[in-house]
C-alpha cells in the first residue's frame, strides 16, 4: 500500500471524510476506488458509494480476494444502513472466512456485527447473539466496539432484559465517544430514546398506564400472569405461551384478563373472539370448544372456570393479572416500530423483516401513508418508506422477535 493511500486511510480512522477524499479523488486504482466508496457512504452517497465498491470489487479480482471481501463487507454496511436486508445467502459468510483466513480478524469481527445486525432486524435475536457471542469489545477498535454494543443492547431488549441493554448502551456510549465519530454518538443517543420510552400500556386490576420496558422486566415478580398483547404471548415468572397463531385464543384470553379478577359474560366473549353480534347456539357451541382449547394451552399457569353469566380466568399464583397492550391504537403497530429507527426501508424490506408477504405490506402501508403515520418516498422499486416525527412512538415491545 503506498503513502497516499495510508494518509487517507488514516484520514479515513480519524473521521478526517474531507481530508481522506482530497487524497485519492483524482485516483481510480481498486485501493483508491475503495476509499472514495467509503467516504461517499460516511457522506450518506450511498448510491455513488455502491458503485465505488463494485469497481474497486472487480478491480481487486481473484488476485487479490481479502481486498474484495473488504470491498463487499463495505457494501453490505450500506445495505444494511439502506435497509436492503435481503442480500443474497451466505455472501458475508464467505467473505467473513476469506478475512479471517487472511489474518483480518477486526474486519472479520466487522463481518459478525453486520450480519448479527441484518439477523436483529429480521427478527432472529436468537440466531444474531450466537453469531457475536465470541467477540470481545477489548480486542476491536472502539468504532466496532460500539457496533457490537449496540446490537448486544438490541438483542436484549427483545428478550426484554432492560437493565441488560442499559448497560450496553452505556458501554456503546464509552466507546463512540473513544472512536471521535458523530454519527455513532448519535446513534447510540436514538437507541437510549427508544429504550426509555414507554414501551407498553399495562392494564392491571382495571386501571391503566404506559409503562418502559424496565417496568415490563419487573412484571413476573409482581403478578401472577401476564397476558402480552405486544408479542402474542402468556406467560409468567417461569413459562411462556406463544399464541401468534392462535388469534381467537389470544382474543378471548386478552378479554379475560381485561376483566380480571371478574368474570366475562358469553356475549362479550362470542363478539370479540368471533366478531358475532349476536350470541346464538353456534356462537355458544363454538365458544365452549375454544374455551376448551384455552384452557389446555393455559394449563397450568392459569385455569378458566365457568360462572352463571361466562367465565372468569384464575391463577395460582396470588396476585394481579396483568395485560400489556400495543402503547397506541393503530393499525400496523409492527410496521412503525421499524420504521421508526429513522431509516427508509422498501417495501421488500419490511416484508422479510416480518415475514410477509410484499403486497400485504404495501396495502398496509398505503393505508398508513393516507392516515400520515408513514411517507412515502420515490417510485416502483425506488419506493421507501419513512415514519414521521412521532413523539417518542414506542417500538421495542413491536419489534418482531423475542
Amino acid at each position: 500500500m503506498d503513502a497516499l493511500i495510508t494518509a487517507a486511510a488514516r484520514a479515513l480512522a480519524a473521521d478526517d471524510l474531507l481530508g481522506a477524499l482530497n487524497r485519492v479523488a483524482l485516483r481510480d486504482d481498486p485501493p483508491a476506488l475503495a476509499l472514495r466508496g467509503i467516504v461517499m457512504a460516511r457522506l450518506g452517497e450511498f448510491g455513488r458509494a455502491r458503485d465505488l465498491l463494485a469497481r474497486a470489487g472487480r478491480g481487486f479480482g481473484r488476485s487479490n480476494p481479502a481486498a474484495r471481501a473488504r470491498c463487499i463487507l463495505a457494501d453490505a454496511e450500506i445495505a444494511l444502513v439502506l435497509r436492503d436486508i435481503a442480500w443474497p445467502q451466505g455472501l458475508l459468510d464467505r467473505s467473513r472466512a476469506i478475512l479471517e483466513a487472511a489474518g483480518d480478524h477486526a474486519n472479520a469481527a466487522h463481518a459478525r456485527i453486520i450480519e448479527a445486525r441484518r439477523l436483529l432486524l429480521i427478527g432472529r435475536p436468537g440466531a444474531a447473539d450466537a453469531l457475536i457471542a465470541g467477540l470481545d469489545p477489548g480486542r476491536i477498535t472502539p468504532a466496532l466496539a460500539a457496533g457490537l454494543h449496540l446490537t448486544r443492547a438490541g438483542i436484549a431488549a427483545r428478550r426484554i432484559a432492560a437493565r441488560e441493554a442499559a448497560a450496553e448502551l452505556d458501554a456503546a456510549a464509552a466507546a463512540a465517544e473513544a472512536s471521535g465519530i458523530a454519527a455513532l454518538t448519535a446513534e447510540v443517543a436514538t437507541a437510549r430514546r427508544q429504550l426509555d420510552a414507554p414501551a407498553a400500556r399495562l392494564v392491571r386490576t382495571g386501571t391503566g398506564r404506559l409503562v418502559t420496558l424496565a417496568e415490563v422486566e419487573a412484571l413476573p415478580a409482581q403478578t401472577a400472569l401476564i397476558v402480552d398483547a405486544c408479542r402474542l404471548i402468556i406467560r409468567d415468572a417461569t413459562d411462556a405461551r406463544p399464541l401468534a397463531t392462535r388469534p381467537v385464543l389470544f382474543a378471548l384470553a386478552r378479554q379475560l384478563a381485561l376483566a380480571h379478577p371478574a368474570d366475562v359474560p358469553r356475549a362479550v366473549l362470542i363478539r370479540e373472539g368471533f366478531g358475532g353480534r349476536s350470541a346464538d347456539d353456534s356462537h355458544r357451541a363454538r365458544l365452549r370448544v375454544e374455551i376448551g382449547r384455552l384452557r389446555r394451552l393455559l394449563h397450568p399457569l392459569a385455569r378458566i372456570r365457568a360462572t352463571a353469566t361466562g367465565f372468569v380466568l384464575e391463577t395460582p399464583r396470588a396476585g394481579p393479572v396483568a395485560l400489556l397492550d400495543p402503547p397506541v391504537a393503530a393499525p400496523g403497530g409492527r410496521m412503525l416500530a421499524l420504521l421508526a429507527d429513522g431509516e427508509a426501508w422498501s417495501t421488500a424490506a419490511l416484508a422479510t423483516a416480518l415475514g410477509t408477504s410484499p403486497r400485504t405490506v404495501q396495502r398496509l402501508m398505503e393505508r398508513l401513508a393516507a392516515d400520515g403515520h408513514a411517507r412515502p418516498t420515490g417510485r416502483g422499486r425506488a419506493r421507501r418508506w419513512t415514519a414521521p416525527a412521532l413523539g417518542g412512538f414506542p417500538t421495542i415491545m413491536l419489534l418482531p422477535g423475542v
